[in-house]
């Protein structure tokens, strides 16, 4: 079993996560009370929808981080799992992001099932088909 598909299984065991289908359309995904919250891209790649706000709270340790890639303006941040204490890394980053849904959603008055952001997956090919030209 590869490092993300254990750490799916982790995850899917959480009260609060199911699985649900990816409306990206790439690999698989959980969904929370409000919506997707993460997806399962490749083996080793997760985009975890952690809200703006807590990026912005979160930042300069996220970007200390080899694991985490951030995209600009994005909601979701990439987490790359390659080793056990990426997948720890992972599971703290979903209790935030659990945390943050419940809390306060990005869209005032709207949950994130009512106002879906798009994930890294394909944010992360336009941008570097952007970068290139």
């Amino acid at each position: 079993m590869t490092t993300a598909w254990h750490a799916l299984a982790q995850l899917a065991s959480w009260p609060d996560l199911t699985e649900v289908r990816s409306s990206c359309g790439t690999g698989r995904a959980l969904g929370s009370a409000g919506g997707e919250i993460a997806h399962f891209h490749t083996e080793r790649s997760v985009d975890l929808y952690l809200t703006v706000r807590a990026i912005r709270r979160y930042e300069p340790d996220l970007r200390r981080s080899t694991a985490i890639r951030l995209v600009p303006g994005s909601h979701w941040v990439t987490v790359r799992l390659e080793c056990e204490s990426d997948v720890n890394l992972l599971m703290t980053l979903m209790s935030a992001a659990l945390r943050a849904h419940q809390e306060r959603p990005d869209t005032p008055g709207a949950s994130p099932a009512a106002s879906p952001a798009r994930c890294n997956d394909r944010l992360e090919t336009a941008l570097a088909h952007r970068e290139s030209l």
